[in-house]
């Protein structure tokens, strides 16, 4: 695969390519015994999936911080089919507290955790600090999601148990991984204002989102549990997670545009790895198109992973004092 394969949309390996839809990746798959949480479910490829896995017959839990845009969301996809399976519970992944808050509303559901998907995020937003302190894109796009994935590992671990069906956590990177600060991750200085660069910034939450899923991938082998890990990249879609640049991307769009995708392309991946039966035991690897395929350096670090997954557990222990 390379730039041919994108532009021409010309399948991989897997059969699917960068032009394969999310309702093309999972037309063969039931996902009637699979719950699924979605970050950011309410909008772009978020919403995209919770529709698609919905259709597929998963119970979707749609978690976002605009519940209008989530209600809203929800009865867009009930007028499609009035049976899907749909809850919408409110989360900021900004907010330590609010991840917490979340994760006991949805034990509250007792109901099964099959599938995470850690979708949402922020892009290029100006600098800023999270309630809990953290440079916002760092906060929003790794911290809370680890926090959230740290704190539904224990039912995904008990559901994987009792019902033998492989449990799966996506994280959703991006190509801009490859674009970080020198360090890769600044463990050091990461609410550094004065060298703060809004394009280095994202490029680092999402070679986080990477090193997470890989140093996690390598915790639940070790502990022999039925669950994977991975993480993908969807594509470059013009969705809201753009509007802080959105005269920028709409130039480089106009100079680019054999390379973007529409919306049902973009949620392919990430419908791909969450419930395909290809993936099963696939674990630590990086996606795009569909498709395996090599990470950065940085990304494929083990040692920085670790480091980052220490600090990271740190921060929140810290944090939650």
């Amino acid at each position: 695969m390379g730039l041919l394969s994108l532009i021409s949309g010309w399948p991989g390996r897997s059969g699917y390519g960068s032009a394969t839809t999310a309702e093309q990746v999972s037309a063969s798959v039931d996902a009637s015994n699979l719950t699924v949480i979605i970050t950011g479910g309410a909008s772009g490829i978020g919403f995209e999936t919770s529709r698609v896995l919905a259709a597929r017959g998963a119970h979707v839990i749609i978690a976002a911080r605009n519940m209008k845009a989530a209600n809203e969301a929800k009865q867009i996809i009930l007028k499609q089919n009035e049976n899907d399976k749909i809850d919408v519970l409110e989360l900021d992944l900004s907010s330590l507290k609010s991840v917490k808050a979340f994760s006991d509303s949805f034990k509250a559901l007792n109901v099964p955790l099959n599938v995470l998907i850690n979708n949402a995020g922020v892009m290029f937003c100006p600098y800023q600090l999270s309630q809990d302190g953290i440079e916002m894109q760092f906060a929003t796009n790794h911290l809370g999601h680890f926090y959230l994935t740290n704190l539904l590992l224990d039912k995904m671990k008990e559901t994987a148990a009792a019902t033998g069906i492989e449990g799966r956590i996506v994280n959703l990177s991006s190509v801009a991984h490859l674009y970080t600060y020198k360090e890769g991750i600044r463990i050091d200085k990461i609410n550094d204002k004065h060298s703060y660069s809004d394009k280095r910034a994202y490029g680092q939450s999402k070679l986080a989102n990477i090193l997470h899923a890989n140093e996690l991938s390598r915790r639940l082998k070790e502990e022999g549990v039925n669950i994977t890990a991975n993480s993908v990249h969807p594509g470059i879609i013009m969705t809201d997670l753009m509007r802080h640049s959105f005269w920028q991307m709409r130039i480089l769009k106009l100079f680019t545009y054999l390379i973007w995708k529409n919306v049902p392309q973009g949620a392919a991946t990430t419908c791909y790895v969450a419930v395909h039966p290809e993936l099963k035991g696939v674990s630590g690897k990086y996606f795009l198109d569909c498709n395996e395929w090599p990470a950065s350096k940085f990304a494929t670090d083990p040692e920085l992973a670790k480091n980052l997954w220490d600090y990271s557990n740190n921060l929140v222990n810290s944090l939650q004092r």
